[in-house]
């Protein structure tokens, strides 16, 4: 196998794993945001993982990756960065996690379409086929009802969707200077002292039984973080946008066991195409880079 297929499969395989940590967040965010405002909530989740990102480094003596380099990129990621995750707290407060991500896994197209005259990645008729096709799957497992989509809940996980979008095209511009810890670190930072100006003069205190889920949505925040980034590093924004999708599977499962929402037939139908459409591209995208000539 190829050093750049090797690439592509770790960064899909980081991309599965961000959507699964990001997932077991966005399902504590959802329990927060019944008790404190959005703003706060994104506050809180900034907060907590930036202990989870820095004391690695300290640790193993690598400080210096924190530093950034391109300084006005990294504000603009942290600005939308806010704008994105006040936004999905909304939704998930407004809807289901199954319905919110029905909304915000519109992201992976918008991605796929803004590689390419902001990255210059090539997207060719069969992958937007697939693309298509998956993104058909996540609709038909979800099959998402007018009164479910059709809410300001709903517009909250759109915009959400366009913010998360741009913010990942940004990602990959900066890591071609930047390291992973400087964009994590960035993003944390900007989320954390943003929203937490902002939801100061409202701020509810924290719940004593909460303390220990707010740990857990450091350290899942901080995962998630890292393997996103880390997909970007090694495969192309166009490449990873399928896998995005198996959030819907985690989504539906955590609303089964924490909420009581017990998922239909449709749902295995559409999570079976959303898996053979993901395993398609995986096998297209290693027969491409395999017949194409070595450039050493």
């Amino acid at each position: 196998m190829s050093s750049a297929t090797t690439s592509r499969l770790h960064g899909i395989t980081s991309m599965l794993a961000a959507a699964l940590f990001f997932c077991g967040m966005d399902a504590i965010l959802k329990l927060f945001a019944g008790h404190y405002p959005p703003m706060q909530v994104s506050a809180m989740r900034g907060a907590a993982s930036i202990p989870f990102i820095v004391l690695p480094l300290v640790v193993t003596g690598r400080l210096r990756e924190l530093r950034p380099v391109r300084w006005p990129l990294h504000l603009a990621r942290g600005a939308l960065g806010v704008g994105m995750l006040v936004a999905f707290v909304y939704a998930v407060r407004s809807l289901s996690l199954a319905n919110a991500y029905a909304v915000f896994l519109v992201a992976p197209l918008l991605i796929a379409a803004l590689s390419v005259p902001f990255l210059g990645e090539h997207v060719d008729g069969k992958r937007w086929l697939a693309i298509l096709i998956g993104l058909g799957g996540v609709l038909v497992m979800l099959r998402p009802s007018a009164g479910g989509l059709i809410s300001f809940g709903a517009l909250a996980a759109l915009v959400a969707a366009v913010g998360y979008s741009c913010s990942a095209i940004l990602s990959r511009i900066l890591l071609r200077t930047d390291t992973t810890a400087s964009l994590v670190l960035g993003f944390l930072l900007s989320l954390t002292v943003v929203a937490g100006l902002i939801a100061l003069p409202n701020w509810v205190a924290l719940r004593n039984d909460d303390w220990g889920w707010l740990l857990g949505v450091g350290l899942l925040g901080a995962l998630g973080q890292h393997f996103a980034i880390d997909a970007f590093r090694h495969a192309p924004a166009s490449v990873l946008a399928p896998f995005e999708y198996t959030a819907l599977l985690w989504g539906a499962l955590i609303d089964w066991f924490a909420w009581h929402t017990l998922p239909s037939a449709n749902v295995f139908v559409g999570g079976g195409i959303v898996v053979v459409t993901g395993i398609y591209l995986v096998r297209r995208e290693s027969l491409a880079v395999t017949t194409l000539p070595a450039t050493g």
